[in-house]
């Protein structure tokens, strides 16, 4: 493949520092694959002194094959690594490490569970909690902050802390370091010890750093230790693409490359070799509205290309009905299922259409883990609720409802694995006021079994007094009530239609049935449509793009308060859009769970001229 001129400035770029600015399309890979080659064979770099390093594991082999192929060669000493294997391979130099002293995910939130069983939390949503604390470790090792100046945002700062800090001495009891430790324990090794850092930057020589608008700060600080004093550090990014900032990710280390290495060569990779014209055009229309960017004009190679289509359905229904209408369509053309793509906000916006592309036959896979919406603990609930309501007296469902609302109930007189209601009234024959609780319990349940799934659900949340105990509950947690009253929305949505519970309940088997398959099917290579988030379907193109719920509160999404939040949403739609490489169509909602939606925002402006979304 010809180079244009920009991509042979950077490939041919030999010393100092370089920051390469690679737009959608523009063919980062190719520049970083030919620029090693380059290197090695016309300047003589021995292949032992370059590190090219970037984030995920299947990037860095993806690197390693492309370069491979391109020297039509089988091996080569050129490290291709991610940031995490690069250090750990610095660490167990150092100090003699092996793979069982690194705690992967599933041990690193084992080790936390049995901190906070330890502490007798009392948590409804578990699996969250683990989720949003092991988060705010991570923010608190990476961003090297003071715990006792951190304020933490899931849990009260006191009782965060000692969590913290009992997780710290497990991890040092088992001799175990997480992937945060990689980096703070390569950070101060490398600044404690300058033997062992000369001995790195002598190997080291020439780094070359992919998707470098994804780094954070600690990652930054190593590699400027290594790379000094020859400072031969070719980074290779696209602030606009930068999409990460909820993993730790500082798009603003980017920005300031070229300010903290003055002498630093900038190359703008200007040509988008993926979209139609109209397309480029669109999204940098979108872009231009970001104030904290590179000022940047990429260029078109490709023709105008197919209208963008704007489509406004009544529902996620419609909306998914739409969809499959136009791949039915595509197919009838002869394209296959794999030209499609399907890309969303979040990985529970997919539920409605992997339930319809089902009903319709047409094959699908997911590119993300789809969390089952029925396995949300306040799902677990009203299921609970509505099995008691059909007849269950089982001992496993009153736990989960007996205290949501508040009865005062206490676990120890749900005594046997099957509930007698006259016998826990006689438990509480003193005490009045848990007998008349009781007592609207058994009438709740009466009422419920008289009710299709759908009412059921409103009475549980309203008649009850559900939705009142979530307010409670959010409070305690620091979390927002609204996002809980949302869980609630989708399981109403999802009951309507259907007459009975066993129905709904059937219904709930089969989807999960179907979320185990796509599960096992997520790397086969069929010939499938594919439905991905916005954050996994960077660095990917398809023909045919359907972007779905381009909706206010959902792109941008609600939590975005400050500027630089919707600045990231905005990112991420540009990333959204320029993944088409022939047709791209944005689809409009006008109420999803029941609730009215207007327009992104981000629509506006897109398409001057054209006022309507048809």
């Amino acid at each position: 493949m010809a180079l244009s001129d920009a991509q042979k400035r950077a490939v041919m770029h030999r010393d100092g520092p370089a920051i390469v600015l690679a737009g959608p399309g523009s063919g980062k890979t190719t520049v970083i694959t030919r620029r090693t080659k380059y290197l090695i064979e016309e300047y003589g770099i021995s292949p032992i002194h370059i590190l090219v390093v970037t984030f995920t594991k299947a990037a860095a082999q993806e690197m390693r094959e492309r370069f491979l192929a391109l020297c039509r060669i089988e091996k080569t000493q050129v490290r291709f690594g991610t940031f995490h294997s690069v250090f750990y391979e610095i660490l167990k130099h150092a100090y003699h490490l092996t793979a069982a002293n690194i705690a992967g995910e599933d041990r690193r939130h084992a080790l936390l569970r049995e901190v906070i069983s330890g502490m007798r939390l009392e948590l409804d949503d578990e699996a969250e909690f683990l989720s949003d604390v092991s988060k705010e470790i991570s923010l608190v090792k990476n961003e090297r902050i003071p715990l006792d100046h951190y304020y933490a945002a899931n849990v009260p700062e006191e009782q965060f802390r000692e969590i913290f800090r009992r997780y710290a001495k497990r991890m040092e009891q088992e001799r175990l370091l997480d992937y945060d430790d990689l980096l703070t324990c390569t950070l101060e090794l490398l600044q404690n010890r300058p033997d062992i850092l000369e001995g790195w930057r002598e190997r080291y020589q020439y780094i070359l750093v992919d998707e470098f608008q994804d780094i954070n700060r600690i990652q930054y600080d190593i590699l400027k230790l290594l790379a000094a004093p020859r400072n031969n550090l070719f980074i290779v990014g696209d602030d606009d693409q930068s999409i990460y900032r909820f993993r730790g990710a500082k798009p603003e280390i980017m920005l300031h490359f070229p300010r903290e290495y003055p002498d630093a060569v900038q190359i703008l990779l200007d040509q988008n070799f993926r979209c139609p014209g109209n397309v480029m055009d669109a999204a940098a229309r979108v872009i231009a509205n970001n104030t904290v960017r590179f000022s940047k004009k990429i260029r078109k190679v490709k023709a105008e290309g197919q209208k963008i289509e704007r489509l406004l359905f009544a529902d996620q229904t419609q909306e998914s009905l739409g969809i499959i209408r136009r791949i039915q369509e595509g197919i009838e053309q002869g394209r296959a299922y794999k030209d499609f793509a399907v890309l969303y906000r979040n990985n529970t916006d997919a539920g409605v259409l992997s339930q319809k592309l089902l009903e319709y036959n047409v094959p699908f896979r997911m590119r993300d883990v789809v969390p089952n919406l029925f396995e949300h603990w306040i799902a677990k609930h009203i299921t609970a609720y509505l099995r008691l309501a059909m007849g269950s007296r089982a001992r496993e469902d009153f736990l989960k409802i007996i205290n949501r609302p508040k009865r005062y109930i206490e676990r120890a007189a749900l005594d046997s694995p099957a509930v007698d209601l006259d016998r826990l009234r006689m438990y509480y024959e003193e005490k009045y006021w848990v007998v008349e609780r009781i007592d609207k319990l058994e009438r709740d349940l009466a009422v419920l079994a008289k009710l299709e799934p759908y009412a059921a659900v409103h009475y549980i949340r309203h008649g009850i007094g559900y939705e009142e105990y979530l307010g409670e509950y959010a409070e305690y947690r620091h979390i927002k009530a609204e996002d809980l009253y949302e869980v609630l929305d989708r399981l109403a949505q999802s009951a309507k239609g259907y007459r009975t519970h066993e129905q709904w309940f059937a219904y709930m088997e089969e989807y999960a049935a179907m979320l185990k398959e796509q599960a096992g099917q997520r790397n086969d290579n069929r010939d499938a449509v594919t439905l991905t988030t916005l954050h996994s379907a960077k660095g990917l193109e398809f023909p045919v793009v359907f972007l779905i719920d381009v909706n206010e509160g959902i792109i941008p999404y609600k939590k975005a308060i400050l500027q630089s939040d919707v600045e990231e949403e905005r990112r991420m739609f540009y990333v959204g859009i320029t993944r088409a490489s022939e047709k791209l169509t944005l689809c409009v909602l006008k109420e999803r769970n029941g609730r009215q939606l207007r327009p992104s925002p981000f629509l506006a402006g897109m398409f001057p001229g054209q006022n309507k979304t048809t």
